[in-house]
């Protein structure tokens, strides 16, 4: 995969008060790339891709995002392409409670892309299909189950044809059973060309699809390397440590 890199960040930090959340963070991910970022609770993963599309932004180093550098001096314009280009799954599904599902999911590409209501309800219907809920799509968001509810977020986020997906521990607030029909959903989508950056504690989902594996702790980037390598042979010994307790 000797492709571009179309995510660079170099001595990315971010503090809040006193509290530096990420001290120097180093990355290059290439087109296609699936990076799983793992580490524990306040490390910093969240943060970390949250500064990828400036919903947090960073007081030190510098993010570039498909050849655009994102700080204070970004345009306007430039801020809304690369955010155009980026869809963000969160923990918390986000949905507007007062759309239907198929509504939900053609929202941004009238509002953004200035699609028509038909153009977007027919890329909706696809996409809903392709997530496995169709016949959910006349239904409000509200009752639907978790599971449900996260697969129409990553159908509304893949509506606008993303170049890259950020995912942020898209299955920790859904019940044990709802887990596989979404990981499942993120297998089929990683087998496609789009770069995916997935903040998870989900280990098998990280053997399996990932390329490669960041361990963050502490606000550091402490390990990088290829899952086989991350669970079978780690060089740091923080991340022994977090393999021991988790696996």
């Amino acid at each position: 995969m000797n492709k571009e890199p179309i995510i660079v960040t170099e001595g990315v930090t971010v503090s809040f008060g006193d509290f530096q959340a990420l001290k120097g963070i180093d990355v290059k991910i290439k087109q296609g790339e699936i990076m799983i970022i793992l580490g524990p609770s306040g490390s910093g993963k969240s943060t970390f891709i949250r500064t990828l599309n400036r919903l947090q932004p960073h007081d030190g180093g510098r993010v570039i995002v498909d050849g655009i550098e994102l700080n204070e001096d970004t345009t306007v314009a430039d801020l809304k392409h690369v955010r155009s280009e980026i869809g963000f799954v969160f923990q918390q599904f986000n949905l507007f409670p007062h759309l239907t599902v198929l509504e939900n999911v053609a929202l941004g590409p009238q509002k953004v892309k200035g699609m028509t209501k038909g153009e977007a309800e027919e890329i909706a219907n696809k996409l809903l299909e392709r997530v496995g809920i169709p016949e959910q799509k006349n239904k409000y968001a509200s009752a639907l189950s978790g599971g449900q509810q996260q697969r129409v977020a990553i159908a509304r986020a893949l509506a606008m044809d993303p170049k890259i997906m950020l995912f942020d521990e898209p299955t920790s607030a859904l019940d044990p059973e709802m887990i596989k029909e979404v990981l499942d959903v993120m297998i089929d989508l990683a087998r496609r060309d789009i770069t995916m950056i997935v903040v998870t504690h989900e280990m098998g989902f990280a053997k399996e699809v990932g390329d490669r594996v960041m361990f963050f702790d502490e606000g550091h980037l402490v390990e990088e390397s290829t899952p086989d390598v991350f669970f079978d042979n780690p060089k740091a010994k923080r991340s022994k440590l977090f393999l021991e307790q988790i696996l």
